[in-house]
């Protein structure tokens, strides 16, 4: 007769399911992509990195419509990246709400948001010209989409939607994972945040430095509040400034290159 399983043994299966789920996760989203920006870094130091010039939001196009639509499908992976992480947080009976996504509280997650954005967002623009100046970063152009119609409010949708995917996926998504697998909540905030700074490598080495300070900042804050709509505004507001700000203002902006 075969015992039933004890459990230790539920609990071992348990976490190796979540291994493999996390591993599974991290592989077709910012796992991947931190391994394509490893790539491509090495491709810019060869070819020599101050003298790259890296789109964040390219054309991708030559016909504006067809350009709208790659944009948007843009988009829709990163809701989609969002969305996956926190169907598998409520697969295994955690909430939204559980990981900081309860109803949006205007006054309180704006103001963290906004308070967020300025602190990370001018040491940030700092970094990045010390970086360059430093000659260890590409010249990054935020925006190399043609002057259409449409296109300062996809930059915006654009720079929501990295906020919405980055922050669920690797704060929330990741803390809460990591820290179900007995991973102190300390290796987990560095865990997070060097994930942020590599698959913002293909930047430059000043943009990998800088997401890993964003990244240990945004994990200390979520850890703290346990709120994380805050952490989407924030980012989503960076974002914007940097995108939409850049296709408004670019032949003012020279010197940031």
């Amino acid at each position: 007769m075969v015992a039933p399983p004890s459990d230790a043994d539920g609990q071992l299966a348990e976490r190796r399911a979540l291994r493999v789920e996390l591993a599974i996760v991290l592989s077709v989203t910012f796992g991947l992509s931190a391994v394509t920006a490893l790539l491509q870094l090495a491709d810019s130091v060869l070819r020599n990195l101050s003298a790259q010039r890296i789109p964040l939001n390219p054309r991708r196009s030559y016909f504006d419509l067809i350009d709208l639509g790659l944009n948007a499908t843009d988009v829709a992976q990163l809701v989609a990246w969002g969305g996956l992480g926190l169907y598998l947080l409520w697969r295994s009976g955690l909430s939204p709400a559980r990981i900081g996504l309860a109803r949006l509280q205007w006054r309180p997650d704006l103001a963290g948001g906004v308070g967020l954005a300025a602190l990370i967002g001018l040491p940030g623009l700092g970094l990045y010209l010390a970086a360059r100046v430093l000659r260890i970063n590409a010249s990054v152009i935020p925006s190399g989409l043609s002057d259409t119609w449409w296109r300062v409010p996809m930059l915006v949708l654009v720079a929501f939607a990295d906020g919405w995917a980055e922050e669920i996926i690797v704060v929330g998504y990741l803390l809460t994972r990591l820290g179900q697998l007995g991973v102190g909540a300390r290796a987990a905030l560095v865990c997070s945040g060097l994930l942020r700074g590599t698959y913002h490598l293909y930047q430059g080495f000043g943009a990998g430095l800088g997401n890993v300070a964003m990244g240990l900042v945004f994990g200390y804050a979520w850890q703290r509040t346990g709120r994380l709509w805050p952490l989407v505004i924030a980012h989503g507001l960076i974002d914007t400034v940097a995108f939409a700000g850049y296709a408004l203002l670019a032949g003012h902006l020279r010197w940031l290159h």
